[in-house]
């Protein structure tokens, strides 16, 4: 109960992480030891939604793993927005960050189903992937434009920040359709939608301004091909609103474009601010204010540092700037192997054997002692972590005692043997001498240690819901053991003929042995 109340406030750092993935990996052990597939239990699970504040309860171990992935998700956001944005090592660790945080809602997306709360349903976690793949794209720009800063800005570094500009505001744009949806929309606050609007606009208004600043970088007349080839893949024109010239064919005509995309930026940053101020969140946010603030002002002055040209083609809006980016963004799934845990039940013996899945009788003492004749045991055992009962020789000290083909070996004596190998056990059993303490538990479901492909179609799957409630040790073991039916049919057993039955898979390393 500690470690869930702790993961409750997780701290905003990769210790918060770990804790979050680390309680994730243990109740893949609880779930696999209590919590039967065939009936749910009476322990509730509670989280209260992300975006409503309504509590929700679900008794399974699914709707809380699906939250403390949430949470984990959520905490990469708070990463992310926590870097320093004006350095390129702080943008790496953002752009990680938001991608881990998409990958982890993808997982949640593909990999739980009938969600109790809406931040769970499969249009939210869709629409916050692609949230967070668009603001992994929008540091990949802000990094790319950091960059270009340190060396000489030429024409084709602006081509370039112009289609990655125009990438980010189709991928907002994407996004800003995915939460106007029903029944998003209703749910997610109005500052998100407006935000995205905002950046939207912004970075078209980026692209058309670092067009026109590579525009403004040289004459035609120094352009080289492929220069002017990259200019026809960069821009569309209608050819009727919007002005013709894609690629200039001299200075008057670059002048006229590169203005045109100024005035479009322009154009833009007012649109940008204009969606911020209706926004009441948005509007008491200074920080994004001076931003947008900023970034015109130095558009303006981009723009005032052009002569008038008398040209009436400077009325006609600019072609559009095709979205394109050279980079491509993979979400990054959790890594739950990075944070490996323990299990806490480990002493109750081997998750896949001694899981809620599986039926068990409650286990049981047999006391076996050699007669003054010197008589074995008359049993065999086989595999190990846990050692199974191979045979029981009829009328021995074993099958008199209550022992049963197929029952597991929990403990010998006061040591408990649920981990021990075949040949741990095996010594155990030879020191205890002519005396030997057994604690046997026997698996109720009778298909449980058959191969695969000789289980009868009808009964596959089939698990009873009763339980023992204690079985003497002198008595021997339930109906429900695996080998009842098979006992009445059993050859007797020679010593030197090879067995040509087939062996568990278990087995392959160990051969039966012999205890008399």
């Amino acid at each position: 109960m500690e470690t869930r109340q702790a993961t409750r406030t997780p701290t905003r750092d990769a210790a918060g992480i770990a804790l979050l993935l680390r309680y994730y990996n243990q109740l893949y052990f609880i779930e696999r030891r209590f919590f039967p597939p065939d009936r749910s239990l009476g322990i509730y699970f509670e989280w209260f939604d992300s975006l409503t504040g309504v509590p929700s309860c679900q008794r399974t171990v699914a709707f809380e793993k699906a939250s403390i992935l949430f949470n984990a998700a959520a905490l990469y956001t708070q990463l992310a927005a926590k870097q320093d944005r004006l350095s390129t090592r702080g943008l790496d660790q953002a752009i990680d960050a938001f991608l881990r945080a998409a990958g982890t809602f993808r997982y949640i997306h593909e990999n739980f189903t009938n969600a109790p709360s809406m931040d769970l349903g499969p249009d939210m976690l869709e629409m916050l992937v692609q949230l967070m793949l668009a603001q992994a794209r929008e540091c990949l720009f802000e990094k790319l434009e950091l960059q270009s800063k340190d060396g000489r800005r030429n024409i084709d570094v602006s081509l370039d920040l112009a289609q990655e500009a125009s990438q980010v505001a189709a991928v907002y744009n994407d996004v800003h359709g995915l939460i106007s949806r029903e029944p998003v929309r209703d749910y997610v606050p109005e500052t998100w939608i407006s935000l995205i609007s905002v950046k939207r606009e912004h970075h078209l208004a980026l692209a058309h301004k670092h067009l026109a600043l590579g525009l403004f970088d040289r004459p035609v007349t120094e352009w080289r091909a492929e220069t002017k080839l990259a200019l026809e893949h960069v821009q569309r024109s209608d050819g009727k609103t919007q002005l013709d010239v894609i690629v200039p064919r001299d200075d008057n005509e670059r002048k006229l474009l590169a203005k045109a995309h100024l005035r479009e930026a322009l154009v833009l940053h007012e649109e940008s601010q204009r969606l911020q101020r209706m926004c009441r969140d948005l509007k008491a946010k200074q920080a994004l204010a001076k931003v947008l603030k900023r970034v015109q002002e130095s558009t303006v002055e981009d723009y005032n540092g052009i002569g008038d040209e008398d040209d009436f083609r400077g009325l006609l809006d600019p072609p559009d700037i095709i979205a394109s980016t050279k980079f491509q963004l993979s979400i990054t799934q959790p890594d739950f192997g990075q944070h490996g845990v323990e299990d806490l039940f480990r002493s109750l013996g081997p998750v896949a054997i001694f899981s809620a899945k599986r039926h068990w009788t409650a286990p049981r003492l047999i006391q076996l002692q050699r007669g003054p004749d010197g008589e074995g045991f008359g049993f065999s055992v086989r595999g190990d972590a846990p050692v199974i009962i191979a045979a029981v020789d009829h009328n021995s000290l074993a099958d008199l005692g209550g022992m049963k083909e197929g029952d597991f070996i929990v403990g010998i004596g006061d040591k408990d043997v649920k981990w021990s190998s075949h040949e741990q056990v095996v010594r155990l059993i030879k020191q205890s001498g002519d005396f030997i303490n057994l604690k046997l538990v026997t698996p109720m479901d009778r298909n449980y240690l058959k191969k695969p492909g000789k289980i009868n179609q009808q009964d596959k799957g089939s698990v009873s819901a009763s339980s023992s409630s204690g079985i003497s040790s002198g008595q021997p073991s339930p109906a429900g053991s695996v080998t009842t039916a098979h006992v009445a049919k059993k050859l007797p057993w020679n010593p030197f003929k090879k067995s040509t039955t087939q062996r568990d898979s278990r087995d392959l390393t160990f051969d039966n042995v012999i205890l008399r």
